[in-house]
């Protein structure tokens, strides 16, 4: 069975930040490598920059390999691509090896000939190599299985839209038919845009601009029902509308607003959003007003959303997105931030 080329275990040996953890590995092997051997400590850093040198070279030209292959490799499955991917550590090893015993004179290796040097290299670099790999394994099949249960947390989610606001949404309408039929189509298109939206596919990048439009029309939505309980107050700074991001991260934050914030308060409330790009980051932000913890009606929430969404942003963007909630000014705040990159629009 062919494995999709992006899903495959072997990181992108063409990027710079892959580069750059194989020569700081490298250097690292090194110095291990050189203390071990060193019985002098005088001696050490004549052997540890020989020895650094010779290693990162053997790791970059493996990376090399790896990168120009990375389609083959990509197509096969994990057994062959690990496989293959080893002999091309191992050939790596042993062109370093090759060249080295022609280009350097012995002397630099003090009591090691050329061929043992070539045999040493080789066994230590098929070892090493072969837990490498393994570890990249493992460590793709634990993303993965975080991508699954990311992927199953949104499937919840979207089952999870709440039936209160499908049947309170649903009355709202039918009592505005007869006085307004035009604003009650309105609302039955906003409504069937929510949906539409809310059973989509986890996958599929959206925009700033359409999750902003996503919760306006929500809101339009709450806002008939609620009426002047719920007091609205945007922000937005110069976002990039067209900039993508994951489909359905801002109107589930606002929903949670207005269930656990707005609807159990006899008053209503407050729900602000605010949005600022700054230094290649998109950032939004989710604030509301908070129901008396003496109201009867104070609803506990199970928080399901809010990993779901921390969940997604880690999966698409790794550590250069987060979120963060907390108490601000004794209201309920849920900020989250992601970057535009080049990386995101493909």
């Amino acid at each position: 069975m062919k494995a999709d080329a992006s899903r495959s275990f072997l990181p992108d040996f063409c990027g710079l930040r892959t580069i750059l953890t194989v020569v700081v590995s490298a250097t690292v092997l090194a110095m291990v490598l050189a203390l071990a051997a060193t019985d002098h400590i005088h001696d050490f850093w004549e052997n540890f920059s020989i020895g650094a040198l010779y290693v990162q070279w053997i790791g970059l030209t493996a990376a090399a390999f790896i990168c120009l292959l990375r389609g083959w490799l990509g197509r096969l499955d994990h057994g062959r691509a690990g496989l293959a991917a080893w002999l091309l550590i191992m050939l790596a090893a042993l062109l370093v090896g090759l060249l080295t015993g022609r280009l350097v004179p012995v002397e630099y290796f003090a009591g090691v000939s050329h061929e043992d040097l070539l045999i040493r290299t080789l066994g230590i670099s098929g070892i090493l190599g072969a837990l490498v790999l393994r570890y990249l394994y493992e460590n793709h099949q634990q993303k993965q299985k975080e991508l699954a249960e990311s992927r199953a947390r949104f499937q919840a989610l979207q089952a999870r839209i709440r039936p209160h606001f499908l049947f309170n949404s649903l009355n709202t309408v039918v009592s505005l038919i007869p006085e307004d039929p035009r604003q009650a189509e309105d609302l039955l298109q906003d409504l069937a845009d929510l949906f539409r939206a809310s059973l989509g596919d986890e996958s599929r990048l959206s925009t700033v601009g359409r999750e902003l439009e996503l919760t306006r029309q929500y809101l339009a939505v709450e806002k008939q029902r609620l009426g002047q309980r719920l007091r609205l107050s945007w922000s937005l700074e110069a976002l990039p509308e067209d900039a993508p991001m994951p489909a359905l991260l801002l109107q589930p934050l606002v929903e949670n607003a207005v269930y656990h914030g707005i609807e159990p308060a006899v008053d209503g409330g407050e729900i602000c959003i605010f949005g600022r790009f700054r230094n290649g980051v998109v950032a939004l932000t989710v604030s509301n007003t908070l129901a008396d913890e003496k109201d009867e009606s104070h609803r506990q929430g199970n928080q399901m959303a809010v990993e779901n969404i921390r969940q997604r942003l880690a999966v698409r963007f790794g550590e250069q997105a987060g979120m963060h909630t907390g108490m601000v000014e004794n209201r309920y705040q849920v900020r989250i931030w992601f970057p535009v990159t080049g990386e995101n629009k493909a």
